[in-house]
C-alpha cells in the first residue's frame, strides 16, 4: 500500500502533484491511501519515493472542467475527496478520456455533489461574514466565521477585491486571513473569542433592516434554507427576526387597510421600452446609478465602477479609456500614474485640470490577475457598447463645448470604429451633437513607450492637447458676442 499525503489537504495543485507521482509510476487507486499530511506517519516516507522498475508514461492531459472540479472538491470536508480525484484521473488515463462528461457514472455523481456543496459553502460565506470594528484599532475590522469545509483560501480573493481599502481579517476554526497592505496573509486557526462580539454600528444596521423588511413577503421556511440558523449567531438583523416575525400579521393588516397611493410611474407608450428610465437630471444621481451597473460582466471582478469627476459647468471633457489599479481602488478617474502624467502636461501647457470634466469611455476596471499583481487588459467593443449608456449621458448633462478622447477605446466610443487614432490624432472632428472634438494618446501609452521613445510621444501628447489653449478665448468671444 502506498501512502499518499497532500499537504495543505485543500490546495488542488499540491494533491496533482502526488497524483501525477502516483499515475506515472502505475499505481492503480486500490494500491495507494491518501492521507492529509501530517497523518500519514511513517509510511509517507517510504511511500514518496517512485519506483526505479515503474515503466514512465506520457503525460495525462485533462480537461479545463476536471481542473476546476478538482479545485473545488480539494476543499471538501470529505476525507476520501483526493482518493475519488485520483479514481477519475486514473479511469481517464486508462481508456475513458470523456469520463468527466459522464453524468449518470457513481463517481462523477459523487464528485459533481461535492462540488455543489463546495460552491454552496463559498456562496454561505461571502454572504453572511460580518466584519466588526476591532475596539481600540483605527479602521480594523474582524469576523468570524465557521465554513463547512475547508475553503478560506478559495474565498479570501473576493473579499481582498470586495473590501481592498480596508484593513480586515477574517477567523475560522481551522485557518485565518488578514488583508495588509494590499496582500493576503494566511495563519493558524482561531476561536470565536478572538473576533469581536459587537460593535458600535450594529444598532444602526438593525434599525435601517427593522424598516426594510417587508412583512408581505415573509417565508420562514424559505428563509432558513437560504439563511440556515447555524449563521444565524454571525448576524446582527438574526436578533430580530421573531420580533419581525411576529409583528408580521399586524404590519400586513395595517398596510392592507393603508389609503392607496398615486402612481408615480408613469405607464409607458405604445413601442416604448418599460424598462426605459429618465435620465438623472444631476450628476450625482448619475453616479449613484452607475455604481450599481451591471451592463457587462466586468462589473464582478472590480472593486467599484469610477464615474467621471469635475464641475457640472466644465466646458471641457476628457474622456480616457478605462480606470486603472489605482482608479479601481480609490473610485476616482486618472488618479495612478497615468493621471499624474495628465496633470503635468495639463500643467505645462497652463490648463487647469480641475476647471475640466474627466471620465472614462469604459466605467470598470478589466484585467488579468497575476499572482498578487492585477495586469491592464484592454476593454472589448462590447464593454465599449454597454457603457456607451454612461458616457451618453454624461454628455447630456455636462454639455460642454470641447470633448478630448485620450487613447484608441475613447476614440471608439466618441467617433466609432472607421477612426483611426494614428493617422487622425489631432485633428477637429465634429461629434453628431455637434460638438467640437478631437483625440490624441493616452498618458499611459506613453510611460509603456522604452525610454528612448517616452520623450518624443511625450511632446506629441503636449501638441495635441495644445489646442486647448485657445477654448478660453474662444469662451470670452462667444459671450461678448
Amino acid at each position: 500500500m502506498h501512502v499518499l499525503a497532500v499537504e495543505p489537504s485543500w490546495d488542488a495543485s499540491a494533491w496533482r502533484a502526488k497524483a501525477r507521482q502516483a499515475l506515472h509510476a502505475g499505481w492503480p487507486p486500490e494500491s495507494v491511501r491518501w492521507e492529509v499530511a501530517g497523518q500519514a506517519g511513517l509510511d509517507f516516507a517510504a511511500a514518496a519515493d517512485t519506483p526505479s522498475e515503474a515503466p514512465a508514461q506520457p503525460g495525462l492531459r485533462v480537461s479545463r472542467d476536471f481542473i476546476a472540479l478538482a479545485e473545488a472538491v480539494a476543499c471538501h470536508q470529505d476525507p476520501q475527496r483526493h482518493a475519488l480525484l485520483y479514481r477519475l484521473l486514473w479511469r481517464m488515463a486508462h481508456g475513458e478520456p470523456r469520463l468527466i462528461e459522464r453524468a449518470t457514472d457513481v463517481d462523477v455523481h459523487r464528485v459533481r455533489e461535492m462540488e455543489k456543496s463546495v460552491r454552496r459553502d463559498c456562496h454561505k460565506m461571502k454572504a453572511f461574514v460580518r466584519f466588526r470594528a476591532l475596539a481600540g484599532e483605527q479602521e480594523r475590522y474582524v469576523a468570524w466565521f465557521e465554513p463547512a469545509h475547508l475553503i478560506l483560501d478559495r474565498v479570501a480573493p473576493f473579499f481582498a477585491r470586495r473590501f481592498a481599502g480596508m484593513h480586515w481579517a477574517i477567523l475560522t476554526p481551522y485557518r485565518s486571513v488578514c488583508w495588509e497592505a494590499g496582500q493576503l496573509h494566511f495563519g493558524e486557526g482561531s476561536t470565536r473569542a478572538a473576533a469581536p462580539a459587537r460593535d458600535d454600528h450594529e444598532s444602526l444596521w438593525r434599525t435601517y433592516y427593522a424598516n426594510i423588511f417587508n412583512p408581505a413577503r415573509i417565508n420562514p421556511r424559505m428563509m432558513r434554507q437560504e439563511m440556515p440558523q447555524k449563521y444565524w449567531k454571525l448576524l446582527p438583523e438574526a436578533h430580530l427576526l421573531p420580533q419581525l416575525i411576529r409583528d408580521a400579521g399586524p404590519r400586513m393588516q395595517e398596510m392592507a387597510e393603508r389609503a392607496p397611493m398615486p402612481v408615480r410611474r408613469r405607464v409607458p407608450a405604445r413601442g416604448e421600452s418599460a424598462a426605459a428610465t429618465p435620465a438623472p437630471e444631476t450628476l450625482e444621481a448619475l453616479g449613484q446609478s452607475l455604481a450599481a451597473c451591471r451592463r457587462c460582466p466586468l462589473w464582478e471582478p472590480a472593486t467599484q465602477a469610477v464615474r467621471g469627476e469635475g464641475p457640472p459647468t466644465a466646458r471641457i471633457m476628457l474622456v480616457g479609456e478605462q480606470p486603472g489599479d489605482a482608479e479601481d481602488l480609490t473610485g476616482r478617474p486618472f488618479v495612478g500614474p497615468a493621471g499624474q502624467l495628465l496633470d503635468d502636461v495639463l500643467r505645462g501647457l497652463g490648463l487647469d485640470r480641475r476647471a475640466m470634466f474627466v471620465t472614462n469611455a469604459v466605467k470598470h476596471f478589466r484585467f488579468e490577475q497575476r499572482g498578487k499583481r492585477r495586469l491592464h487588459r484592454n476593454p472589448e467593443r462590447m464593454h465599449v457598447q454597454a457603457c456607451s449608456h454612461w458616457l451618453q449621458r454624461e454628455l447630456a448633462l455636462l454639455q460642454p463645448q470641447v470633448v478630448v478622447a485620450l487613447g484608441g477605446t475613447a476614440a471608439l466610443a466618441l467617433f466609432g470604429p472607421d477612426f483611426r487614432l494614428t493617422a487622425q490624432r489631432g485633428q477637429w472632428q465634429q461629434m453628431e451633437s455637434g460638438v467640437r472634438a478631437f483625440a490624441t494618446y493616452h498618458p499611459s501609452a506613453v510611460l509603456r513607450q522604452l525610454p528612448t521613445q517616452r520623450d518624443a510621444w511625450r511632446r506629441m501628447l503636449e501638441a495635441d492637447l495644445a489646442l486647448l489653449q485657445d477654448e478660453p478665448d474662444r469662451a470670452a468671444d462667444q459671450a461678448s458676442a
